[in-house]
């Protein structure tokens, strides 16, 4: 098998999935695992949260994730794989944003709101696979 069947493989895992449990690192190496909304296009898979949450400030200390489909509550649907993340331009997080209003539909569209509202600035991430 090629790297990139087994790179779709990994990534086919999060088809048809709701949630996905991002896992990222404090500087002393602990993980620290959140459930998260997220869409995927291609081999990149998108997530947002607020710009001040500390798991941005993890990924700008260390890009290395791990990622899993899970449910709601971030309890793992299989294997976890290995990742990159990065915060995303403003281009890129319009994208982002539209695929998950697209997959997530109404109750993102609320979020969106609340957040204008409340004038909370977001970022989305993006995450490859190693």
């Amino acid at each position: 098998m090629s790297d990139t069947q087994m790179e779709n493989d990994k990534l086919a895992r999060f088809d048809n999935q709701k949630y996905l449990n991002l896992e990222t690192y404090r500087k002393n190496g602990s993980a620290i695992q959140t459930p998260m909304w997220f869409a995927r296009a291609g081999e990149i898979i998108y997530l947002y949260t607020l710009a001040n949450a500390m798991k941005v400030k993890r990924i700008g200390n260390n890009p290395r994730v791990r990622i899993v489909p899970s449910n709601a509550r971030g309890n793992p649907k299989g294997e976890w794989v290995e990742g990159r993340a990065r915060i995303v331009d403003a281009a890129e997080a319009e994208r982002g944003h539209m695929l998950l209003r697209q997959k997530y539909g109404w109750m993102k569209k609320i979020g969106d709101v609340f957040s204008r509202v409340r004038k909370r600035e977001r970022v989305v991430i993006a995450v490859s696979l190693d």
